[in-house]
């Protein structure tokens, strides 16, 4: 299918804009497991498997985020506090789970070229000028390879943790990345707003990619999304009925990002490609690969693949190459 635009062949009601119009080209992504139920005993299998997808030509691996839990777990199957219908939290309580900006900093320096990203980043429980440094740093050492996907959350109890509002958590992360464009951008950064005010303050390096680290923004479709695509996004991570239908969810989330005064175009998505196995249990590669042009063609640009990964780094690296090499097979 070679490239293929953002957002696929959809045509608004009520709209000019008729696509494609930005050409992009097909991603492969995983999730680097960085949490488990107990302690795992050291953390080096999880460091080859990131190997493993540098190696194998995996485009992008992220990983995931809490600072702490409470004991209300139950809230991660509420979508009315941002969780997922149905959804149950991987772990109890005391899951150990790693700080998912220091684990990339760790993988940064072990590989060469996957791109590195967080799916998702709590962002408004870091302070932002904090939060900017750290992602500018990231940045330049990796040579360009962050991408920050962020959300607000679901769990109240971690924001009362933090000391912060969690019902006004979606401010408190327009307030976050409001704060890192603008010192990623400007050389003598100006700020004002009901949280902070500072003039001339000078933060460097910037990224090294122009404009600042890229900001994935996940969420339902819905406006305030919607908006916050408009203002900071790069890409979307679907949440919800639209990460279990992303055909569906993309076509939902366009019409309100041109409602928004956005360019759906101009925007990355990812979708999950559905796992397909066989009457072993046994995932069917050729049959998993099979639905992925519906996702391209639908406007899917970055492709997850949630699989199970053989242990050991060589094993790991073979069973991936393999991976991509069937992806790139339906999507070139």
């Amino acid at each position: 299918m070679g490239a293929l635009s953002a957002w696929g062949r959809l045509s608004v009601p009520d709209s000019t804009l008729e696509f494609p119009m930005t050409v992009l080209a097909p991603q492969i992504s995983m999730q680097l497991r960085t949490f488990a139920p107990d302690d795992p005993g050291g953390w080096q299998p999880m460091l080859d498997q990131a190997l493993a997808m540098d190696a194998a030509g995996i485009d992008r691996l992220v990983v995931s985020d809490h600072v702490a839990f409470g004991e209300d777990l139950e809230a991660y199957g509420n979508p009315r506090t941002g969780g997922s219908a149905g959804g149950k939290q991987p772990t109890g309580p005391d899951g150990h789970w790693l700080e998912p900006l220091t684990v990339l900093t760790t993988i940064g320096a072990l590989t060469e070229r996957v791109r590195l990203g967080t799916g998702i980043l709590l962002a408004a429980l870091r302070r932002p000028v904090v939060l900017a440094k750290t992602a500018a740093t990231i940045d330049v050492l990796t040579g360009g390879r962050l991408d920050l996907g962020v959300g607000v959350g679901w769990q109240r109890q971690e924001y009362e943790a933090a000391g912060l509002s969690f019902d006004g958590r979606g401010r408190l992360l327009d307030h976050t990345l409001e704060v890192c464009q603008t010192l990623w951008r400007e050389s003598r950064a100006s700020y004002s707003s009901a949280e902070l005010s500072f003039e001339g303050i000078h933060q460097m390096p910037k990224p090294t990619q122009p404009g600042g680290v890229p900001i994935w923004i996940s969420g339902t479709p819905n406006k305030a999304v919607a908006r916050r695509l408009v203002t900071f996004g790069t890409g979307w991570i679907p949440w919800g009925s639209a990460m279990a239908d992303p055909i569906s969810g993309v076509a939902q989330m366009a019409e309100m990002v041109v409602a928004a005064g956005g360019d759906p175009s101009t925007l990355e998505v990812l979708g999950y490609a559905a796992i397909v196995r066989g009457g072993d249990g046994v995932v069917d590669l050729d049959a998993t690969m099979g639905g992925v042009p519906a996702l391209l063609d639908a406007g899917i640009t970055d492709v997850r693949l949630s699989l199970a990964v053989p242990d050991g780094r060589q094993a790991a690296t073979e069973y991936l190459t393999d991976v991509v090499s069937r992806f790139r097979a339906v999507t070139t």
